[in-house]
């Protein structure tokens, strides 16, 4: 009876982890892929599994790619608030930009390819599936508006620049990272910093400029 137990007891961990290597899977296929390319069995294929199996964890295609985006963009906000939440409090706001760069990037090109899936997949998805994902993608959206007006208020951003097209641009570029980045052609620490000179001297005052 007991090792019917522990049987038992070790099935819904065993389920989840199942669970886990198919988001895994399609996240990765997704990466390459993208959406319109990416089979059930592609995916089933890089999770070791047999197609029909995806289907007992996920009512359809749809649905598990929607899951993947939902925990893309999760994880990347995820990371950079952990990274933000890390530094000192007194921190000048345009320093905590450019961590806010830094930790974007890392996501993007180096740990996950759930936010790589995200980025290169959001305009392909049909219009019920970026519906779900809006308030997720919403809250990230918020962090960085916080983070610009932040520096606005202390001066740090020049009066003169439009706050929301700044937070688009800045997003846009850190999103398409991976559609050129190679990691052979120059390194993950030379695009970080110098994505960071750019938004740092694109928003700011110029050094011969003193705040007014």
């Amino acid at each position: 009876m007991a090792g019917h137990k522990r049987k038992r007891d070790s099935e819904p961990a065993k389920s989840s982890a199942t669970r886990e290597r198919i988001l895994a899977a399609a996240a990765k296929v997704l990466s390459h892929k993208g959406y319109s390319e990416t089979r059930l069995t592609d995916i089933a294929e890089v999770a070791q599994l047999r197609a029909p199996a995806v289907y007992y964890y996920f009512d359809s295609r749809e649905a598990l790619i929607a899951e993947v985006m939902a925990v893309g963009q999760s994880r990347l906000r995820d990371h950079v608030e952990t990274a933000l939440a890390a530094l000192p409090p007194d921190l000048d706001p345009m320093d905590r930009i450019c961590a806010a760069v830094q930790a974007h990037l890392q996501v993007e090109l180096q740990l996950s390819d759930f936010a790589t899936a995200v980025t290169r997949n959001m305009g392909q998805l049909p219009d019920d599936v970026r519906g779900r994902l809006r308030q997720e993608g919403g809250e990230y959206i918020s962090l960085w508006r916080g983070l610009l007006e932040a520096a606005r208020s202390t001066g740090a951003i020049r009066g003169d620049l439009d706050l929301r097209a700044a937070r688009m641009l800045i997003m846009g570029a850190l999103n398409w990272t991976p559609e050129w980045w190679n990691p052979e052609q120059g390194s993950l620490a030379g695009v970080v910093a110098t994505a960071q000179s750019l938004v740092r001297n694109g928003l700011g005052y110029p050094a011969s400029q003193p705040v007014a």
